[in-house]
């Protein structure tokens, strides 16, 4: 980020279906990022469904894995949004995170130096807990500062036919989880 400019925010995550609450909430949160004063761009289901399945041996360097990889290399900082599938975070969003390995020998390699704040769809708290806690392990493998809240989105509907959430609590966990992200951007660039 260069002086007095705003961070640079990437979200990523959803399911492959259009509209799941997922890719709804990361929506939310990139919303809640931008009024804290962040530059976002959505890398959603669709996008990442496209994404070739990760291969370690062959470079994700080219098309949509390469348009990932640079703005990811050029945030500072990052929001995912899984569901949470049988205890844990969904293939789709893995892959993506898979492709992260394309920034290994970047000088900031990986997700390094960047707060990536966590957001879990499930239907179930044990769901809820345990793919935060998947997710939180693989953003510490890469390198990343997961925010010290991350939010748990418990229950099937969890937006009204206007696409507000219907428990402020958990508008309030996605919005917590946008600050801290654009908060850490913030104080790592001064």
């Amino acid at each position: 980020m260069t002086s007095g400019s705003s961070p640079y925010i990437v979200g990523l995550g959803g399911t492959i279906r259009p509209g799941s609450s997922s890719e709804r909430a990361l929506i939310k949160a990139l919303c809640a990022a931008e009024a804290a004063g962040a530059r976002t761009e959505l890398f959603g289901g669709a996008f990442l469904a496209n994404l070739p399945i990760y291969n370690p041996h062959v470079p994700s360097c080219e098309g949509d894995s390469a348009r990932f990889l640079e703005a990811v290399r050029r945030s500072d900082g990052v929001i995912v949004a899984t569901p949470g599938y049988h205890g844990s975070i969904s293939g789709l969003v893995k892959n993506a995170l898979d492709v992260l390995e394309g920034l290994r020998e970047d000088a900031r390699p990986y997700l390094h130096g960047r707060a990536v704040g966590c957001i879990v769809a499930a239907s179930g708290a044990q769901a809820c807990g345990s793919t935060l806690g998947a997710l939180r392990s693989i953003v510490h493998a890469l390198r990343g500062w997961p925010t010290p809240f991350g939010a748990t989105l418990n229950g099937g509907s969890l937006f009204d036919d206007e696409g507000e959430f219907n428990d402020s609590r958990d508008a309030w966990q996605v919005e917590t989880v946008a600050q801290q992200v654009v908060e850490f951007a913030l104080s790592r660039a001064g």
